[in-house]
């Protein structure tokens, strides 16, 4: 079965924002798919939704010419594709933009597989499923006040869901530039431990709060408010620093109580191998969209697993990033939980033949082959953005 095109896909569609309260709409978001061919009719989805419009560009840019790469290439030498076209940016940087393609296609080649075979890929990846079903944490809305965002909290519990994320610290305009002085003034400080007591507060003990810094801090500041934030019983502290320092990271590891949780940003096996020798990270947090696919994600656990460190994928994009991650942890002994956006995730509907099946917080994967959904070709082309319109 040879690979005829690789085609990204960049279209504007409604994203999960509408969680259980019911009362904040949903707003639009670009996704980045990519649709892989073949001669035998088989066609495979990935995902590669990035945080930019930017990012969303140029990896459908670079996608358009690595089709040329793989074109004619057996779609069921997984591994060997995986290389090639990972090899292929070697002098470019294997990381970014890089690491993103690789994943995609590895996504797509695995749904085709999945497909040719008549089984889903949590059938295909490592000795099958270890579970049944596959536990999600996901984000509540709500506004910036302690009593809205508690409020809808409490919602999120009520469906079954035993943990949940949020960032509960102010952001400062100078973000926007990109830049980061690291700090947090006491005003920002006691405003994320009022969202954080009254979150408590609504779910009671047995809920697990996880904390999201997105990379802000400076060192001093990240051990500050964790510490501030120690007496919540927080399930976990992620990305305290920016992820370009392990040392920076290794100080505030030292420093804290709280269990640390990074890897969003990190990108391949071989990146997650400092982390793991160093004992920097209680949790990791690979995203299978960005970290180089199904068969990296599955290596990544693999090496975390050897050091007794659980895996929780970041999968809050698009319905092929969460199902690609779900698939592979139904594999993966020491998993956690898996990322969404939202307790639902009806958002998804219009982009795929199907819902997904999210139940008493967990995500119920069905029997059908590959990823286990189609993409909805002619919802995608009317949302597409030109010129990647398959």
């Amino acid at each position: 079965m040879k690979i005829t095109g690789v085609a990204p896909w960049l279209v504007k569609s409604p994203a999960p924002y509408l969680d259980t309260a019911g009362d904040r709409p949903n707003r639009e978001r670009e996704y980045v798919f990519v649709q892989v061919s073949t001669d035998e009719g088989i066609t495979g989805w990935g995902e590669i939704t990035g945080t930019s419009p930017v990012a969303n560009r140029a990896v459908c840019a670079m996608l358009a010419q690595t089709s040329s790469l793989i074109e004619g290439d057996d779609a069921t030498r997984i591994e060997t594709i995986w290389n090639k076209v990972f090899r292929a940016f070697t002098y470019m940087g294997t990381r970014g933009a890089t690491s993103n393609i690789v994943s995609a296609i590895d996504i797509a080649l695995w749904d085709i597989r999945g497909k040719q075979l008549g089984l889903p890929i949590y059938e295909l990846v490592g000795g099958g499923p270890v579970r049944d079903s596959i536990a999600l944490y996901t984000h509540p809305g709500g506004g910036k006040d302690p009593e809205s965002i508690a409020a809808h909290c409490k919602a999120i519990a009520e469906t079954g869901h035993t943990a949940l994320k949020t960032d509960p610290f102010p952001h400062h305009p100078e973000e926007a530039n990109g830049y980061l002085s690291g700090q947090m003034d006491a005003a920002g400080e006691e405003q994320g431990a009022n969202v954080i007591a009254a979150i408590r507060e609504a779910v009671g003990p047995d809920i697990q709060i996880l904390i999201d810094c997105h990379g802000r801090f400076d060192v001093a500041t990240a051990i500050r408010l964790a510490k501030r934030l120690e007496p919540y019983n927080i399930g976990w502290f992620e990305e305290p620093v920016p992820v370009e320092s392990y040392h920076a990271l290794k100080q505030v590891r030292q420093n804290v109580s709280v269990p640390i949780c990074v890897g969003e940003r990190l990108q391949t096996r071989y990146e997650f191998v400092p982390v793991l020798e160093n004992e920097l990270a209680d949790y990791i947090m690979p995203d299978v969209t960005w970290a180089g696919g199904i068969s990296e994600l599955k290596k990544i656990a693999t090496q975390a697993e050897a050091y007794y460190v659980p895996i929780s994928p970041h999968d809050a994009s698009g319905p092929i990033n969460v199902l690609a991650g779900a698939h592979t942890m139904m594999t993966v002994p020491n998993f956690y939980k898996l990322e969404t956006s939202r307790a639902k995730l009806n958002a998804y509907d219009v982009l795929i033949d199907h819902p997904l099946d999210v139940r008493d917080g967990c995500l119920h994967l069905s029997n059908r082959p590959g990823l286990g959904i189609e993409m909805n070709v002619d919802y995608l082309r009317s949302k597409a953005i030109a010129p990647f319109s398959g």
